[in-house]
């Protein structure tokens, strides 16, 4: 079998001259082939070996129908799909109807842009453990809304409605993107509602519950100082829950007081630079003494915490029983991003300004709102920021603390 660099001048000219037809292989793209019959149809084909380890040949197209440059894309894509544990054949035309959706899932995963996505592993955790064991192995072209709702009613007959509505959004977000990489030719749970008892928005902690969860945080996630630790940084920084889990020493200056996220590691992308109250370095600084690596908080494989560490913690405090009707925290449930929304709350109850608060939050949509904001103020806001944190930080020792709480707001300057 002749390989060698293909070129449309090449092509053209190509023969099968001594047997009924010859595979000519394309030395720039790995299992690329251009098939020549004696009567002279030429045809692309991809050859890679499966998951049996058989060898396999699927057809990608007519020349010159399919032009060089074409047939070298798809064969490409052959091949990521291959690394990525998919079969190629399902995601031709004619493969989708074969296509499951678990395959789908896993091509979703595979897209170097949703790879990027800071709660893709989460994404993944929840729909491996909720809805593929149960969906998994169906046809997308017989999934129905009666499956989807077969995925998210147990789960919340165990009372895990936020984990419901998350499962819901994760599956409605691989088949629309199904949808637009005409893997599918429309989203067949459109239309499904989503799981009632979700409220996103709403939940702060008063003062005595933030009183409470911050001293008996030792009691009630005693198997873990880690998530203790993490939990109470959320409460004085306010800052996203993956955000404090990928904590890394490099990203710490304590000498300054300065905790600097890189773009990679924000939910919007960019840079981000949260001030540091004494008493939150006083928690990192304790996190250190326990770190062994570059990760101040690591799981068990020595990587950055995976947030879903924490939130499980969480739930199996809040489970409730005869003896604790409120579960182990003694207080209505809570998330952890509930604690993010109570600083935010705090903060504004204590006038620091909206503009401020979304700098400390990282809420560009806020920050940079507008012309003004977006193009011309260029100000960083750190000293407000971190006269905000500190603010904070005095009110939270007052409320955690035995001594009454005599921190006084902020006051807008007259005119």
């Amino acid at each position: 079998m002749p390989k060698l660099a293909l070129t449309d001048r090449f092509i053209s000219g190509a023969k099968a001259t001594t047997t009924p037809q010859v595979d000519y292989f394309d030395s720039k793209t790995p299992g690329l082939a251009l098939r020549v019959s004696s009567g002279g149809h030429k045809a692309w084909s991809f050859i890679f070996t499966n998951g049996d380890g058989r060898r396999s040949r699927m057809t990608l197209g007519s020349y010159p129908a399919l032009s060089l440059a074409a047939a070298r894309t798809r064969a490409s894509e052959a091949r990521n799909d291959i690394e990525a544990g998919i079969d190629p054949r399902k995601t031709t035309a004619e493969g989708t109807a074969e296509m499951t959706v678990a395959d789908l899932v896993a091509r979703y995963m595979a897209d170097p842009e949703k790879a990027k996505l800071r709660t893709i592993r989460e994404i993944k955790r929840r729909l491996d453990r909720n809805a593929l064991p149960l969906v998994g192995s169906i046809k997308l072209a017989q999934l129905t809304r009666r499956d989807v709702r077969d995925v998210i009613e147990p789960i919340m007959k165990r009372g895990a409605r936020t984990s419901a509505w998350h499962t819901h959004k994760d599956l409605f977000a691989v088949l629309r993107w199904g949808v637009a990489n005409e893997f599918l030719p429309h989203n067949p749970i459109e239309g499904v509602q989503k799981p009632g008892g979700f409220t996103a928005g709403e939940r702060t902690l008063t003062d005595n519950e933030t009183h409470r969860l911050w001293n008996e945080l030792p009691q009630t996630l005693a198997k873990s100082a880690t998530c203790q630790r993490v939990v109470k940084i959320a409460l004085v920084t306010g800052q996203r829950l993956g955000e404090i889990c990928g904590m890394r020493r490099g990203e710490l200056d304590l000498d300054r007081k300065l905790w600097s996220l890189p773009g990679a590691r924000t939910k919007n992308g960019f840079a981000h630079q949260v001030p540091l109250s004494d008493l939150a370095v006083s928690l990192v600084r304790e996190a250190l003494k326990d770190a062994a690596g570059d990760c101040v908080f690591a799981g068990e494989d020595g990587g950055p915490l995976e947030p879903h560490t924490v939130t499980r913690a969480i739930a199996r405090a809040h489970q409730v029983s005869k003896v604790r009707p409120l579960g182990r925290f003694g207080i209505a449930r809570w998330s952890a991003h509930d604690l993010r929304r109570t600083v935010l709350t705090n903060l504004a109850a204590l006038g620091v300004l909206p503009h401020t608060i979304a700098h400390v939050a990282n809420h560009r949509t806020i920050t940079k709102s507008n012309v003004t904001f977006a193009h011309y103020v260029q100000h960083s806001y750190e000293a407000e920021k971190r006269a905000a944190l500190d603010l904070w930080a005095n009110r939270l020792a007052a409320i955690v603390g035995k001594r009454a709480a005599k921190v006084l707001p902020m006051k807008r300057a007259r005119r």
